[in-house]
């Protein structure tokens, strides 16, 4: 993974691992790993030390969330259905254009 990121000309800024304990109270995995979610990856070629980065990941829904929909950060209760879509076509579009764009860049195939 990390010769990908050189290759792919991004940098590698977290990475994040999820822990639980399986039946037998053994430490197991139980998240995806190395993936946008669980890695931040920032392009090489706009670091500017100092200043938020821009990253492959889902922060810009988080922002969007936050800014446009005052989310507290708290799950919606239980049974919530929602009438009409929160998030723009054009905001899906755009995060999905970014996973996209990490999965080639870092495993160099076509998505």
């Amino acid at each position: 993974m990390l010769e990908d990121s050189k290759k792919a000309e991004l940098i590698l800024a977290d990475f994040k691992l999820e822990f639980g304990k399986d039946e037998a109270e053994r430490i197991v995995l139980i998240d995806e790993a190395e993936t946008p979610d669980g890695c931040r990856f920032w392009e090489k070629s706009k670091y500017q030390p100092g200043r938020a980065q821009e990253s492959f990941d889902k922060q810009i829904v988080r922002d969007y969330l936050e800014k446009a929909k005052g989310w507290d950060k708290n799950p919606p209760k239980p049974g919530t259905k929602l009438k009409e879509p929160i998030l723009p076509d054009k905001l899906v579009q755009k995060t999905s254009q970014r996973y996209i764009e990490a999965y080639e860049r870092l495993t160099g195939k076509q998505f």
